[in-house]
């Protein structure tokens, strides 16, 4: 079966290449018992591919049953999963099979099992490890066959690092890895995913389809869409039901787009540390950079200043600005001088020119962006390691997802 009868088949909707590298990596694994972790963003859409390796596998005549982790109580998780016996605890007026047991020979899914408690993710290693379970307030040991693919948003490592999930587990559920990319990493794919759910939804309430101008079609395409499909989603069943007129514009659409208040800056702060100020490298950088742009706003407003009052530099300044002009002074020279400050990606540049007329002063906007900055730092990386993603990803600090997608973005 090839990727787009795959598509066809369970109602995927995309040309991305890394969302066919996904549905690829689900197709070839599918014949095996390998277990499967799935991560990706909440509502991209990870709960398709379990179906996807269940059909194509051997199991597909057995049960296929798909478990919400984060949403069963601690307390009856165990009893969910592995069965209980008669009189076990509080309630338990009879015995009960577990989900093990019922899908054995088939397929499981564990959505979300980074919120599994600590003992479950234990008896969930046994059974991953030897196929062997207990049931709750039982001694005897039961086996089951059964294909595990487990999913989770959660960033599995912090997990791991804050001891909430088990090293060992991880590993024995990440045989084999299937990333789902976000919204914002398939970008092509948003207007095609909201034809289909304008139609879809015209066709639901029996009204005609909503359509997007050019402009709202770039604002939707260009907007981040944090919670992924599922907002995209909800926001053209929302169009669809409220707007009487077809034909929406840009005006109409943003009305739709909440405003994201957080910053994209391209900088990760830890809080490992207790006291939540552990830094890294590259967050250091950002914040020389952000004051030496501060320092360089103050100086142009000193130049100005100096150049207006004409000689007044003792007297026209306030004492806090002293070092600044003293040093000034001294890079410049005579204020009689015609000044033109230059800044560039590395340091500012004075260049001094004698006139004979009026004093001018020519200050030229700094160019500095923070996009060329980390342009310029991911190529220094990727030459550093010889073009190994992996390496370079570490040095940079920060996955190799993100910068592959970084790589796409800057065209390196």
């Amino acid at each position: 079966m090839t990727i787009q009868e795959i598509k066809n088949r369970f109602g995927i909707i995309g040309s991305s290449p890394l969302l066919d590298r996904a549905i690829d990596i689900a197709k070839q694994v599918a014949p095996t018992d390998l277990t499967v972790l799935i991560t990706g963003e909440s509502g991209t859409g990870k709960e398709v591919f379990p179906k996807i390796i269940h059909n194509l596998s051997a199991r597909k005549h057995g049960q296929y049953i798909a478990v919400n982790c984060g949403a069963i109580p601690e307390g009856t998780i165990d009893s969910e999963l592995f069965g209980h016996e008669k009189g076990s605890f509080t309630g338990a007026h009879e015995a009960r099979k577990g989900y093990f047991e019922v899908a054995n020979g088939g397929t499981i899914f564990l959505d979300e099992v980074a919120e599994m408690p600590s003992a479950t993710q234990a008896r969930l290693l046994r059974v991953l490890e030897s196929g062997e379970f207990i049931k709750v307030g039982s001694s005897k040991v039961l086996k089951t066959d059964v294909r595990v693919v487990a999913a989770t948003n959660v960033n599995i490592t912090q997990a791991i690092e804050k001891g909430k999930f088990r090293e060992d587990l991880y590993y024995r559920l990440n045989t084999v890895p299937i990333i789902v990319p976000s919204l914002r990493d398939r970008k092509q794919d948003i207007y095609l995913l909201f034809r289909k759910f304008a139609a879809d939804f015209s066709a639901k309430y029996r009204m005609p389809a909503i359509k997007l101008d050019e402009e709202a079609e770039q604002l939707l395409t260009n907007y981040y869409w944090q919670g992924n499909v599922r907002q995209l989603k909800n926001i053209t069943e929302q169009i669809s039901v409220i707007e009487k007129q077809r034909e929406i514009n840009a005006a109409i659409m943003s009305n739709y787009l909440p405003q994201r208040s957080t910053s994209q800056l391209p900088m990760i702060i830890s809080n490992t540390a207790q006291g939540g100020g552990d830094f890294s490298e590259r967050d250091l950088l950002y914040k020389v950079l952000f004051d030496m742009k501060k320092d360089l706003q103050d100086l142009k407003k000193i130049v100005v200043d100096l150049i207006e009052n004409d000689n007044q530099l003792n007297q026209d300044f306030q004492p806090e600005n002293a070092p600044l002009i003293k040093k000034l002074y001294q890079e410049v020279g005579s204020p009689e001088t015609t000044l033109q400050l230059g800044y560039n990606t590395t340091t500012p540049t004075f260049i001094k020119q004698k006139e004979d007329g009026p004093i001018q002063a020519v200050v030229t906007e700094e160019n500095l962006s923070l996009h060329e900055i980390e342009e310029d730092m991911i190529k220094k990386a990727l030459a550093k390691h010889k073009g190994k993603r992996k390496n370079a990803a570490k040095e940079l600090g920060i996955s190799e997802r993100t910068l592959y997608r970084k790589i796409n973005e800057y065209s390196i």
